[in-house]
């Protein structure tokens, strides 16, 4: 009975989501209800087999792996503290449901609280995936070949919705989502993650829904990847891509391949309108493997705080002209007549009221930029108002990242 009554909760506040959170212009800030505490989970340690709520103000240690068995569900309300130990990872076959708020939000990371230190949500299985509010450190740990863990992978045709929250230091793909998942990826700050490789957003396989508003600062590879199966072009990733910061991602990956702010290629097509792309090693990346015809963009801005790095990973030393390469010469990609593009240093600055200026950064740097924009930035009002009259993921009306 416990378990009917927590299932009719999760589909009403499923329903209450959706019904406010919409794509393009008219996506909102949502309040969303404190999760019921059905079957709360005792304070302490916690491992095997779980199920039920983690109860605000309580603290859990993982001591090892955890699985949620189909059927059953992992929930936590506000202001609940999670430490993991031993590179555990979390194993969602069920239902994960953590809804934090902005005054308590949820936290996860490791005893040691280095990068690369535990496993992640593995939900590659799941049935419904919500993350809000949430404070997500430190994953990407390895896996027993010993290669590094995605921090959140979805690999099932369910309703993703993650928003609000922090996902920092990562090593690999912080958000893999695929298998014709319907998402939502709202308002996010994704910090410093991926070792040599992995983007923030990667989504692939018939994804479609919405990424905006959130703010990737120096991730290894792209900040949002579109792709669909190389072999099964049908269903088609495609996805709206607007109102995001990607600054200073790409570098670690270098010429390996470089990252790119945005790339979309393999079928897969999209709408990407308004994001600022800032001292990423490519900008816009519309390879001519993409759906093309159905591919819209515009309105992006793009700036350089300096005309060229030098790119000295894989042991070479190779300078590349980061103007030159906010549309890359080997994608399809173009100049859009709405497009703000920087031509030289301070022309083009979005002026963020904060920003060090960095090209590169490693893996788990700290840093204190602030995205939000000064009066006067030329972000502002030159947007495509049927996503947001601003440019970037911090806008006039309030419906940015509230971070």
């Amino acid at each position: 009975m416990k378990t009917r009554k927590l299932y009719t909760i999760i589909a009403f506040m499923a329903t209450v989501i959706a019904s406010c959170t919409k794509s393009g212009n008219e996506t909102t800030n949502v309040v969303t209800p404190t999760v019921p505490a059905s079957n709360p989970i005792t304070p302490g340690n916690i491992s095997g087999f779980v199920k039920g709520t983690l109860t605000t103000g309580s603290t859990y240690t993982i001591t090892g792996d955890l699985t949620v068995k189909k059927g059953d569900t992992l929930a936590s309300q506000q202001g609940v503290t999670v430490v993991v130990t031993g590179d555990a990872q979390i194993n969602i076959q069920g239902v994960l449901l953590l809804v934090g708020t902005s005054a308590s939000p949820i936290s996860f990371n490791s005893d040691s609280k280095q990068p690369g230190s535990w496993g992640g949500f593995q939900c590659d299985s799941a049935q419904a995936v919500t993350i809000k509010w949430a404070h997500i450190d430190n994953t990407g740990g390895p896996d027993p070949t010993g290669s590094p863990r995605k921090t959140v992978y979805v690999n099932a045709p369910i309703s993703v919705d993650i928003e609000d929250s922090w996902f920092t230091n990562g090593q690999d793909d912080l958000i893999r989502l695929s298998n014709g998942a319907k998402i939502s990826v709202l308002r996010n700050t994704i910090l410093c993650s991926g070792s040599t490789d992995g983007e923030a957003i990667n989504l692939k396989t018939g994804v479609t829904g919405d990424v905006a508003y959130n703010v990737i600062y120096s991730q290894a590879g792209t900040g949002v990847k579109l792709e669909t199966n190389d072999l099964v072009p049908i269903p088609q990733t495609n996805v709206n891509v607007y109102n995001n910061d990607m600054v200073s991602c790409g570098w670690r990956r270098g010429q390996a391949e470089p990252g790119r702010g945005v790339s979309l290629g393999v079928n897969a097509r999209g709408n990407i309108y308004n994001n600022i792309m800032v001292n990423d090693y490519e900008g816009l990346e519309v390879f001519v493997d993409a759906d093309t015809a159905n591919t819209k963009y515009g309105n992006n801005l793009f700036y350089a705080s300096q005309d060229t790095y030098q790119d000295t990973t894989g042991g070479g030393n190779l300078t590349i002209s980061i103007r030159g390469n906010f549309y890359p010469s080997d994608g399809v990609g173009k100049p859009q007549l709405t497009d703000l593009i920087s031509t030289a240093v301070g022309n083009m600055d979005p002026m963020f009221k904060s920003f060090d200026g960095k090209v590169a950064t490693p893996n788990g740097a700290s840093t204190s930029n602030d995205y939000h924009l000064l009066t006067g930035s030329p972000a502002i009002g030159k947007g495509n108002a049927n996503y947001n009259a601003d440019i970037g993921a911090y806008t006039s009306d309030g419906k940015g990242n509230q971070h």
